[in-house]
């Protein structure tokens, strides 16, 4: 999983393609990258790291700040795609994050 979010957050801001997703993002994605992270591991049935340390995601309420809207969304799904191709995730794998993703990715909209 670190190494899916690290490759997320590496395509982010490397690729120009990634550039209004990376917009919103702070000037350092450390920080991003351990939410992320930590995120995930408890929504996959991992550790619940995210929720020790913040309590409840509400993920939508804290990304309230952020403008999101499709061309993000697209940017974060395009390039959560691209990270899980590059790390090889098994294909089925990849497709059942991806739905799902996809689902809370287009919740974050808020513009």
């Amino acid at each position: 999983m670190r190494a899916l979010v690290d490759r997320f957050y590496d395509l982010m801001d490397l690729e120009p393609g990634y550039a209004a997703l990376r917009a919103v993002h702070p000037p350092t994605l450390d920080s991003s990258r351990d939410k992320l992270f930590w995120y995930l591991c408890g929504w996959l049935g991992g550790p619940s790291h995210y929720i020790e340390r913040f309590g409840h995601p509400r993920l939508r309420a804290r990304h309230l700040p952020y403008a999101i809207g499709e061309v993000e969304r697209d940017q974060w799904l395009a390039c959560m795609a691209q990270a899980m191709a590059e790390e090889r995730v098994e294909p089925a794998l990849a497709a059942q994050l991806a739905e799902a993703l996809t689902g809370v990715a287009g919740w974050m909209r808020n513009r």
